[in-house]
């Protein structure tokens, strides 16, 4: 038994799967924010109600980015912890990659989108060949929204992870060069990141559990604090009773 975990976009997802593909089991979950901190309480739900118990996988395949820079840090950290401790094998895979993976043997270029920064998005482009190959022709980036014309070359297949924001955009800015897969195909889901996985898999072709790092292409989005404190104001917390202030020790 296979388990395939995305943390990559909001909308996280996971999946149990067949060494042949068959999934057993998903779970996708929209939480209506973006905290991730019912990802671990739904992997015991997923386990439970499929009847599976946690020894029972082989392997674990998770979505590496880019993406959420917070969600990349929660589904790594659970799936390195699952492998050391159950002493399994871990394999990484792009996120946009296992995304293009869910429109398979299209005659177009296929460009999966995934939000970052305000007006940014990663992006890459793929192609599936005449033996039903996916091919990579551009690598991950990230790139301001408007420069996707630019980014594409003819007619393109779009998908990504907030159709209701992306989709005007994408038309707006690309016009009859974006086709849109259908709404039901976007987001990402656990499923196609093990889909895209399992030929390593079936290769033992594995990644070091040490050395698999999340791909962020960006620095993460930290602002600083938007009320800055006084001169001689104690940070915020529980303080402790006789701490000398900033005015005590001039």
């Amino acid at each position: 038994m296979i388990l395939s975990l995305n943390t990559s976009t909001i909308q996280y997802s996971m999946a149990l799967m067949e060494e042949n593909g068959v999934v057993m089991a998903e779970y996708f979950m929209t939480p209506g924010s973006k905290s991730f901190k019912g990802f671990m309480p739904t992997l015991d739900d997923l386990l439970t109600r499929s009847l599976q118990r946690v020894e029972h996988i082989e392997s674990i395949i998770v979505a590496t980015g880019p993406g959420s820079f917070t969600g990349l840090r929660v589904g790594l950290s659970a799936a390195k912890g699952f492998c050391q401790g159950l002493h399994i094998p871990i394999i990484g895979v792009s996120s946009l990659g296992a995304m293009a993976n869910q429109l398979p043997h299209t005659r177009h270029p296929v460009c999966p989108i995934i939000n970052s920064r305000k007006g940014e998005v990663f992006a890459a482009l793929f192609q599936w060949s005449d033996e039903g190959k996916m091919v990579r022709f551009k690598e991950d980036a990230c790139l301001p929204m408007k420069d996707l014309p630019t980014f594409i070359d003819g007619k393109t297949l779009f998908l990504g992870n907030d159709i209701n924001g992306q989709k005007p955009e994408i038309v707006k800015l690309c016009g009859r060069k974006a086709l849109l897969a259908p709404a039901s195909l976007w987001n990402l889901r656990a499923s196609a990141v093990g889909a895209l996985g399992l030929e390593r898999f079936h290769q033992q072709d594995f990644d070091e559990l040490r050395d698999l790092v999340p791909s962020y292409l960006s620095p993460p989005d930290i602002r600083p604090n938007p009320i800055p404190l006084l001169k001689d104001e104690p940070p915020p917390g529980p303080q402790v009773e006789g701490a000398l202030t900033n005015h005590d020790r001039k």
